[in-house]
């Protein structure tokens, strides 16, 4: 991993090993021909291959707030010739590149990173369609000293769930996931 002012830059094949992001995207149920919002995208882990899944006739929003980030996620994409990305530069508590329009919105690892967590998660029911789903996949609040933000920033699993709950969605589902992770499905109530 390396770090470059703010901007986190991942070893993806080493990420892999502890972070699978295909595996996380076939629990959440992204089917081909889906559209998906990756709030907080970064360079690209979870849109690239989310863009894959979906196939020609799905599309991926993958919005960050820095140019850098969603540089490096374009770059990628042309790398791996997918056209269904459309990156979206903007902070997640005011960013809604379309209303109604996805059939999941995922925040990977970025929930604790949000100025407003709740604005952010507001947002990303305007950006869901009608029985679409939330997934936040973060940090178990646990001392790791190799991966992740510091334990002081973390969100605890209740907590993110209070602050899902208090954002106006119901929790389907709330489980740890992986080495470091827990993930929470949701759906607007």
């Amino acid at each position: 991993m390396s770090v470059s002012g703010s901007r986190i830059d991942y070893n993806f094949a080493e990420r892999r090993l502890w972070d699978d992001a295909g595996a996380l995207l076939l629990k959440i149920g992204l089917k081909n021909g889906q559209t998906l919002v990756d709030m907080g995208a970064g360079d690209g882990y979870f849109s690239i291959p989310a863009a894959q899944m979906a196939g020609p006739k799905g599309k991926i929003y993958a919005i960050d707030s820095s140019t850098e980030n969603l540089a490096g996620l374009e770059r990628r994409a042309r790398e791996a010739g997918l056209s269904n990305i459309e990156t979206v530069i903007g902070e997640a508590e005011k960013t809604v590149p379309c209303e109604n329009c996805a059939d999941m919105v995922l925040i990977a690892n970025a929930l604790h990173d949000f100025a407003d967590p709740l604005a952010a998660l507001r947002n990303a029911s305007r950006m869901l369609k009608p029985g679409g789903r939330l997934a936040d996949l973060d940090w178990r609040k646990e001392q790791d000293r190799l991966h992740g933000p510091s334990f002081a920033k973390r969100f605890s699993q209740e907590k993110a769930e209070l602050l899902i709950t208090q954002a106006g969605y119901k929790i389907l589902s709330s489980a740890l996931t992986g080495r470091f992770h827990y993930l929470i499905v949701a759906t607007p109530a």
